[in-house]
C-alpha cells in the first residue's frame, strides 16, 4: 500500500519537511507530549511516519511543483536528531506526474512536444501583464527578463533552479508544465480562459489562491501514482493519498482511499472516501495513526 500526502501551511514551530505547493512529510511526534522541549521530542523512528516501512507502506510525496524543490527538502533533513537514511526510499511524483523519481534515479519523464510548447508560450506572452508564469523544465523554471523582480523573488522559494531569460529561444530543456500566477479573484476566469484556448494542448488545473498550472493531458498526479505503482507492483486501489486543492482531484477519486483535508476545496471533499483534521491540525498523521498503523 501506498501512502501519499500534501498539505498547504508551513508553520515554522513545527519541524518539519517541507516540499513547495504545501506537499510535506512531518517528522515530528504529535501525541501527548506536542509541545514539549526539543529534549523531550521522541525520536523519529516513534512517529507514525516512521512506522511505515514496518508495516510494509510505501511513503511517497506527490506535488505539482518542480522536482529540484523536493531535491533541496532531502538536504534540509539533514539533523542530529533524525538519520538520513531513513529516508532514502522516499519516492517522488513532482510537476503533477511529469517527472517521477527517487533519490537514487529518475523512473520516468514526460515532456511537451515542441510545437505545444510554442503554443502555449505565445498565449500566455499575449496575456502579459496581467499575470505571471513560469516554463518549467526538467532542469530548471524559466521566467522572461520583463516579468517584475517581485515575482522572481517569490518563485525562488518554490523553484530552487530559477533563471531569467530574454526569450523562450534561450530556454532548452524539456518542458514539463507552465505555472501561472494571476490575482487571486481571476483565478476562475483564467482557468477558463486557458481551457477555452489550450484545450488540444493542455489540460488546466488549479490549487486555488492564484495558483494554475497548464500540463500535459493526462499527465496529472493520479497517472503519475499509477505509472509508480506499475514499477513497484503497488494498485492504485492499494493506495491512500491526501489532498487540500484542485489539481488533487484525480488522484483522490482514483486510489483506494482517497482522504480530503477538512479544509480542502469542495470538490476535494464530494470525492473523497473520508476527511481527516485540516493542515494545521495534523490530519494526516492523525489519519494515518488511528487507520493504517
Amino acid at each position: 500500500q501506498g501512502v501519499h500526502q500534501r498539505g498547504e501551511e508551513q508553520r515554522p514551530d513545527r519541524h518539519r519537511r517541507y516540499v513547495p505547493d504545501g506537499a510535506s512529510l512531518e517528522i515530528e511526534h504529535h501525541g501527548a507530549d506536542q509541545g514539549a522541549d526539543d529534549d523531550h521530542r521522541v525520536q523519529a523512528d516513534e512517529t507514525p511516519f516512521e512506522k511505515l516501512p514496518d508495516r510494509h507502506l510505501r511513503p511517497t510525496v506527490v506535488v505539482g511543483v518542480a522536482d529540484d524543490e523536493t531535491r533541496e527538502d532531502e538536504e534540509e533533513i539533514d539533523d542530529d536528531e533524525y538519520d538520513d537514511d531513513d529516508y532514502d526510499d522516499i519516492d517522488y511524483v513532482a510537476e503533477n506526474g511529469a517527472l517521477i523519481r527517487n533519490p537514487e534515479k529518475v523512473y520516468a519523464v514526460h515532456s511537451y512536444p515542441t510545437e505545444a510548447v510554442k503554443a502555449i508560450e505565445k498565449f500566455l506572452f499575449d496575456q502579459l501583464p496581467n499575470l505571471n508564469f513560469l516554463v518549467c523544465g526538467e532542469q530548471a523554471a524559466y521566467g522572461l527578463d520583463i516579468l517584475p523582480e517581485r515575482y522572481f523573488k517569490t518563485s525562488s522559494h518554490y523553484y530552487h533552479h530559477l533563471e531569467k531569460v530574454k526569450s523562450f529561444s534561450d530556454i532548452h530543456d524539456k518542458i514539463l508544465k507552465f505555472a501561472i500566477e494571476c490575482p487571486d479573484e481571476k483565478t476562475d476566469y483564467f482557468v477558463q480562459l486557458f481551457k477555452d484556448n489550450l484545450n488540444q494542448y493542455s489540460d488546466v488545473t488549479s490549487s486555488g489562491h492564484g495558483d494554475i498550472d497548464i500540463i500535459q493531458p493526462g499527465i496529472h498526479k493520479a497517472n503519475g501514482l499509477k505509472e509508480l505503482g506499475d514499477i513497484l507492483g503497488i494498485k492504485l486501489s492499494e493506495m491512500c493519498a491526501f489532498g487540500d486543492g484542485g489539481n488533487d482531484l484525480e488522484m483522490l477519486r482514483e486510489v483506494g482511499d482517497g482522504v480530503a483535508m477538512k479544509n480542502a476545496v469542495p470538490a476535494l471533499l464530494e470525492v473523497a472516501n473520508h476527511v481527516t483534521d485540516t493542515n494545521d491540525d495534523e490530519g494526516v498523521l492523525n489519519y494515518i495513526e488511528k487507520n493504517i498503523l
